[in-house]
């Protein structure tokens, strides 16, 4: 079936309760899937069964939660090595991970924790991502957090430290427009500045998801929870994104109170809108990307 490029370049995160609808005699048209790596990592379960079919019919992008790039750590070998296996058995169309941490001394926690944006940092998420590139073979997209607190012996802003690693090491972005606008919020940060930091040609997929509103007695904070809509300001930073630098592939996310398909079909029909509306001329930039 030949599809419209605006219908490719959509994608929408797969989600357990959604996994047997993709396994289907029929399955659901959607441009691509994104999966948590982890849920995948063990060959013989049922879900990687059930993914190894989908990967038949539908392009798969693997999202990793675990290499805790941010972590003074060493890599955890073990952990790399599941990556490279699943990688190398579906052959997503791409492989991606976060700007933080989440283990010390060997423990684990469930959460992506906020890096000290100095140089030490610097050099450690640098290392780490050299090392992920040669052993998976292949470049990683490096996704920027959401964050709720900052360090106050911090040399570098967010967006600068996230422009260096790039330079640094040649890995992909993956923008999360989301957790900009979140954190533009809690820090105070103006999200034209942020933007504006970043090199357009390293970016190679874009995150849109919702946020929480929660009260404290301190004040207000978002929180990027993923349970809601895109929320309008987000899409308008998406609009002024590809209108600006041309289409990228985008994912519409969606992890807490997940609801029917349908409501996350109806997000991505949102995006690819926006896609359409790109003026003509207006991919030239994305053709030089390719």
């Amino acid at each position: 079936m030949i599809r419209d490029h605006a219908f490719q370049q959509v994608g929408i995160g797969l989600r357990a309760p959604h996994l047997s609808l993709f396994t289907a005699i029929d399955p659901p048209e959607v441009g691509w899937l994104e999966i948590h790596s982890e849920n995948y990592f063990h060959p013989d379960s049922p879900s990687r069964h059930s993914l190894n079919r989908i990967a038949d019919h539908t392009p798969i992008s693997c999202h990793g939660i675990g290499l805790s790039l941010g972590s003074a750590d060493p890599l955890d070998v073990r952990h790399l090595a599941q990556l490279k296996r699943l990688i190398d058995d579906i052959q997503p169309i791409a492989v991606s991970d976060h700007l933080s941490w989440s283990s010390i001394n060997g423990q684990y926690f469930n959460d992506l924790l906020p890096i000290p944006y100095t140089d030490q940092a610097l050099n450690v998420v640098c290392a780490k991502i050299h090392q992920v590139q040669e052993t998976l073979g292949r470049r990683l997209l490096l996704e920027n957090p959401s964050s709720y607190l900052s360090f106050s012996h911090a040399t570098y802003t967010e967006w600068d430290f996230l422009d260096l690693v790039q330079q640094r090491t040649g890995c992909g972005l993956l923008l999360d427009l989301n957790n900009i606008y979140v954190s533009s919020f809690n820090h105070g940060f103006d999200c034209a500045t942020y933007l504006a930091a970043l090199n357009p040609d390293a970016v190679k997929e874009i995150h849109l998801a919702g946020f929480t509103v929660k009260q404290l007695d301190e004040g207000e904070i978002w929180i990027d929870t993923h349970s809601r809509p895109v929320s309008d300001p987000v899409w308008q930073l998406y609009r002024d994104w590809v209108q600006t630098h041309g289409s990228v592939p985008t994912l519409i996310e969606w992890d807490l109170d997940i609801p029917p398909l349908e409501v996350l079909l109806g997000e991505a029909d949102k995006a690819r809108q926006i896609l359409r509306e790109i003026p003509p001329g207006g991919d030239e930039h994305e053709r030089r990307r390719a």
